[in-house]
């Protein structure tokens, strides 16, 4: 994937990452794995706009935290994923289920170097 995309125009402009985080106590860490893969993953990725998704895992002590990274073309291709209001997380019916706390927000970044 490349730092920068080309537009309509073959202007330059940053890529955009998006960052989630979320923790599950460690023995649901498979099954919320397994479930992200069907909801976030797969819709992200379906998304106009989305250029990857990469998930990072990690298990401290009793909890699995997981730190869902997105690139996007534009905050209008955010928009398109998660709502108008693109700094709130977007979450799925069953994230109750599994995640210790629904964390409001998101984070985003323009990407410099990759």
């Amino acid at each position: 994937m490349s730092a920068r995309s080309a537009s309509s125009t073959g202007s330059k402009r940053p890529l955009i990452a998006r960052l989630w985080h979320g923790a599950v106590p460690a023995a649901k860490g498979d099954a919320y794995a397994a479930y992200l893969r069907r909801t976030g993953l797969t819709e992200c990725r379906a998304t106009p706009g989305n250029r990857g998704v990469e998930v990072l895992r990690r298990t401290v002590g009793g909890e699995t935290h997981f730190l869902f990274i997105s690139f996007w073309d534009s905050m209008d291709a955010i928009r398109t994923f998660a709502g108008d209001d693109v700094e709130r997380a977007h979450y799925y019916p069953e994230d109750r289920d599994y995640l210790l706390e629904l964390e409001p927000t998101v984070t985003h970044y323009e990407v410099s170097e990759q």
